[in-house]
């Protein structure tokens, strides 16, 4: 390689006009060894910048979505914002379902590297968690988000993050809270444990209740704490406010009234229906056996049954009124009109009375509960006649209330009627009819023959209540005037009260076990209205296999009436109609 010397050796050589042989190929050598060094120089400094160039190359376009991926992974995050679900209130706006603020805790499991054995049994003992299900969780190394518990105390989700685990975190969110309980438990329902609705008016409501859900992204540092956030990439919107027609101070009544009746007689079960007779509005539906919605640990199918809206039974004695009434709407009838009430023989069915008379008025057919009188009328119509009237009032369909599981029951086709079949059905059996839609029937006595929509959401001052005429309303005032009888001298008494005049039916029914009734399960019931001519309100009361003391709907549904009546009139200001 040339040397400086060597340079200027050959330039003082050129300059003195030295142009022998020998300096010529000295100076040919020294200059060949200049070009080849810079040559290489020039090589090098290309090859550096190529590897440079490829490297942002890689960095720019093949490593780019990686890294970004990488960093999204470990410091970008989107955080849910959760939305709080709509208010539940009764008809004077007292809050029947609530939602409160809680705490989820979930964990990163890929970044639990340093975890030790202890800091997960004080976690454990934090979350209230056995140590199994925790590790188990824990143990999912491949995932980035998995739920430890949901719906914690704050309290206790502020111990869990005060353990220091990185890569445990807490999210807020929310638990529904039902201030009534068990009260209330058969109307509202309940929801999952993802806050939706599940059961009741959480569940049939559930568009307006539900709120949607936003987002965040925040940016987190290595050690999972927030250092930034990015922005609201959505927000959050509540649900809305459902107002239901339920009086929470008249559910407490019902409530009361039939919890001690069912307590007292044994009974399987029970339902009571209180309704605006002049609305149409559910003022209250209770329940037995019921459960906390709070609490559901030791909560079994039988408690979960909404009885009144979505069982059916036959309803036995209840159903004559509504026969009567359209046989006197058509003047097939009129409360004077008697019959024989001799025992007699349908097809292969022989109808007799509890109690024989040998003949009854029409009003004394109601007053007395016979069958025989009341299948009697019953076979003045077609059968398509008497089957189109049960549809008129609502059996065999839905009502349209809008509470979810709704009953439409069951009313065989009229073609395949026997003669034995409609005697039966107008005193009760071979029909099959939930207490929601009996009481809803009963509105024809209370609205001038008008049948109303029922309902579970509050309504307006203006809001149009549409009404499909049944009978008329000359007949519909002689049906209540009859049935205000009924409880002062016929089977009735037992649901007057001191205060207002009461009108009403008693029904008792044998239970279908198989293929026939049994002899030994019955189901008590009493529909009616008060005050007895201008009607405020329906109640409808069923007792469910009572085994002590009397089974008669007398004697366990009529009391359990009045207790409801009495009380609930004066809530409502209804002035007293009786000296």
């Amino acid at each position: 390689m040339a040397t400086n010397q060597d340079i200027n050796k050959i330039y003082w050589q050129m300059k003195n006009h030295e142009n022998n042989s020998a300096g010529r190929k000295i100076g040919t050598e020294l200059f060949s060894k200049v070009r080849d060094r810079s040559t290489m120089i020039s090589w090098i400094a290309l090859g550096l910048s190529c590897a440079v160039i490829l490297r942002l190359t890689y960095i720019n376009t093949i490593s780019s979505q990686f890294l970004t991926d990488q960093m999204n992974t470990r410091v970008l995050r989107t955080i849910k914002l959760p939305s709080m679900r709509g208010t539940i209130t009764d008809r004077n706006n007292h809050p029947l379902a609530v939602s409160t603020p809680m705490e989820a805790i979930w964990a990163d499991p890929s970044a639990l590297d340093n975890l030790t054995s202890e800091q997960v049994q004080q976690l454990a003992k934090v979350l209230d968690m056995p140590l199994a299900d925790l590790n188990k969780k824990l143990n999912e190394t491949n995932k980035t988000f998995v739920y430890l518990k949901r719906a914690v105390a704050p309290e206790n989700a502020k111990l869990a993050l005060g353990l220091g685990i990185d890569g445990i975190y807490s999210m807020q969110e929310y638990k529904r809270y039902y201030p009534s309980g068990e009260v209330t438990a058969h109307v509202v329902g309940f929801n999952d444990i993802d806050d939706k609705g599940a059961d009741g008016i959480e569940y049939a409501a559930e568009k307006q209740l539900d709120g949607r859900d936003g987002s965040q992204q925040i940016i987190r540092d290595l050690r999972g704490h927030v250092v930034d956030n990015v922005g609201v990439a959505q927000a959050a919107q509540n649900g809305k406010q459902v107002s239901l027609s339920i009086d929470n101070r008249i559910q407490y009544i019902a409530y009361n009234a039939l919890k001690n009746q069912v307590d007292a007689s044994k009974a399987k079960g029970g339902s009571a229906v209180v309704l605006d007779a002049q609305t149409g509005e559910v003022l209250a539906m209770i329940n037995m056996p019921t459960y906390n919605p709070n609490n559901r640990d030791n909560v079994t199918p039988d408690m979960l049954k909404n009885r009144a809206a979505t069982n059916v039974y036959d309803p036995g004695s209840i159903m004559k009124p509504l026969v009567i009434a359209k046989a006197l709407d058509l003047k097939m009838v009129t409360p004077k009109t008697v019959f024989d009430t001799h025992p007699y023989v349908v097809g292969t069915k022989l109808i007799k009375d509890d109690h024989a008379y040998p003949q009854m008025t029409v009003t004394e057919i109601i007053q007395h509960s016979s069958d025989i009188g009341t299948s009697k009328i019953a076979m003045k119509f077609t059968a398509h006649d008497l089957w189109n009237f049960y549809h008129q009032v609502g059996f065999g369909q839905k009502m349209g209330s809008g509470f979810p599981g709704e009953t439409k029951g069951i009313v065989i086709d009229w073609k395949k009627w026997y003669p034995m079949d409609q005697a039966l059905m107008s005193y009760g059996y071979g029909i099959s009819v939930s207490l929601f839609q009996m009481i809803h029937a009963y509105t024809i006595f209370t609205n001038n023959g008008c049948l109303l929509p029922v309902t579970f959401n509050k309504l307006g001052a203006s809001d149009k209540i549409p009404c499909e005429q049944v009978i008329s309303p000359e007949t519909a005032a002689t049906m209540r005037s009859i049935l205000a009888t009924t409880t002062e001298e016929g089977t009735g008494k037992n649901a007057r009260v001191e205060d207002y005049s009461v009108a009403g039916k008693t029904g008792t029914a044998q239970i279908l076990d198989g293929a026939h009734y049994s002899n030994s399960k019955h189901i008590g019931s009493f529909v009616g209205f008060a005050p007895a001519i201008n009607p405020r309100i329906i109640v409808a009361v069923m007792i469910d296999q009572p085994t002590v003391g009397m089974y008669y709907g007398a004697q366990t549904a009529a009391p359990v009436f009045a207790k409801i009546v009495q009380p609930t009139l004066h809530l409502l200001g209804v002035k007293p109609d009786k000296q």
